[in-house]
């Protein structure tokens, strides 16, 4: 083990992914990817930033993000997928975007611009089994939220 220290902190993570990216994708990749990035601008960042988040990285389909409270992060989560149920209205079932999110609260590790360990684990994971459109907490999560969102 090397004598450095790693720098450790409590914090919610929220993981997202869209459901059914692959087949989205394989549809139709420019309305998708055009439709994810106007989703992006106008809906999720703002959300996120509105609730004190920091995007930690994105992919093709997804983003972990780091909130100082589980409760913003709980907040962020149900503001986003309130407003997909809005957007995609008018939108057919097989076109639609949808996320789904996985939040939990924990331990992590910080190193440079990214972050690691179980709680970021757990979060992926969560997000993993949600439904489309849904949200997915953890247990430890809940404890902090309960009557609270």
């Amino acid at each position: 083990m090397s004598g450095e220290r790693v720098e450790r902190r409590l914090a919610a993570v929220l993981a997202a992914d869209i459901a059914g990216y692959s087949r989205l994708m394989g549809r139709d990749e420019e309305r998708t990817l055009a439709e994810l990035k106007v989703l992006r601008k106008t809906l999720v960042d703002p959300s996120i930033a509105a609730h004190r988040g920091r995007i930690v990285k994105t992919t093709g389909d997804g983003m972990l993000v780091e909130f100082g409270s589980v409760v913003d992060a709980a907040r962020c989560a149900i503001e986003i997928q309130q407003a997909m149920v809005e957007h995609n209205i008018d939108v057919p079932q097989e076109a639609r975007i949808e996320f789904r999110i996985g939040i939990h609260v924990g331990d992590i590790i910080h190193d440079e611009n990214d972050i690691f360990g179980d709680g970021v684990n757990i979060a992926a994971r969560l997000d993993g089994i949600a439904m489309p459109g849904g949200v997915c907490i953890s247990d430890a999560a809940y404890r902090h939220v309960r009557g609270k969102v």
